[in-house]
């Protein structure tokens, strides 16, 4: 492992790419696959003390978490706390207290577990991502970013920079749940959340979801079937129905398809019913 002295020179090495470097920060997804002997990187970067990529900033139009802020940093920020509680619960119910000092938002992220707890908050939230490599800045939609299983729009060189919550004035409902074997400390059988707009009828509404596909999924289908819409037990019900089809989840060690179905439907009617009265 070498450690460099700077942000510029974290990049000069991963541009490298004959000499074969990995950005190594928190590393609690590290050293799970060392002790299992799985390991078999042995050349990383330590990033972990570069200045330039830690820290919460605030702007007149988006927050900007940097990607090494740990899950604790995000607990404790009061403006993320009042306008994204949603990516606060899922800092709270990421792994123990030692995890959440220690790991970051950044390799949350960047692990590209389906199954991970902050994703489905940054795209219920519409997030973006900043890229940055000795090329320069590039920014996504974050919904672009997961391609497939453990695969991302991340080119060589690469590291993620941070992380931007656009800022709204708009009144929001917000629901975050995670659905594991225990209450802490368990990896989610399925993961849900929910940002909402409502009057008399549905303004704007994005859902998304963990556990349940090969990435971190946004119910698009779902969401564009209920804007507009006045809440009622058929619109919720056909709501039901579509999001069964936009997901994909398999059987594992954890759970199997046919509950993570349900409990997906459950989640969902769960949260529309928290938006407002059904008839």
């Amino acid at each position: 492992m070498i450690t460099p002295k700077n942000l510029d020179e974290a990049l000069t090495l991963l541009a490298d790419r004959a000499a074969g470097w990995k950005p190594c920060a928190g590393g609690t997804d590290l050293m799970v696959l060392f002790e299992a002997g799985k390991l078999n990187h042995t050349k990383f970067v330590n990033i972990a003390a570069l200045t330039e990529l830690h820290g919460i900033e605030e702007r007149s139009d988006a927050i900007e978490i940097k990607a090494l802020t740990t899950y604790t940093d995000i607990l404790k920020h009061a403006t993320i706390q009042r306008e994204f509680p949603s990516l606060v619960t899922a800092a709270a119910l990421t792994g123990a207290v030692a995890i959440q000092n220690r790991g970051t938002i950044g390799g949350n992220i960047v692990n590209a577990s389906p199954a991970a707890d902050s994703p489905p908050a940054l795209l219920a939230y519409d997030a973006q991502v900043e890229l940055i490599s000795v090329k320069g800045v590039r920014r996504l939609a974050y919904a672009d970013f997961h391609k497939g299983y453990k695969q991302m729009d991340l080119q060589p060189g690469e590291l993620l920079k941070s992380v931007l919550l656009p800022r709204t004035h708009a009144e929001l409902h917000h629901y975050y749940r995670k659905v594991g074997t225990r209450r802490a400390q368990a990896i989610s059988k399925v993961c849900f959340c929910g940002v909402v707009e409502r009057e008399d009828r549905i303004k704007n509404i994005r859902i998304a979801l963990g556990s349940v596909a090969p990435i971190p999924l946004r119910a698009r289908r779902t969401e564009t079937f209920l804007i507009g819409k006045q809440l009622s037990s058929k619109i919720i019900d056909e709501a039901k129905k579509i999001i069964d089809q936009e997901i994909s989840p398999i059987d594992d060690i954890r759970s199997t398809a046919k509950y993570r179905r349900r409990v997906t439907q459950n989640l969902l009617e769960e949260f529309l019913c928290g938006t407002g009265s059904t008839n």
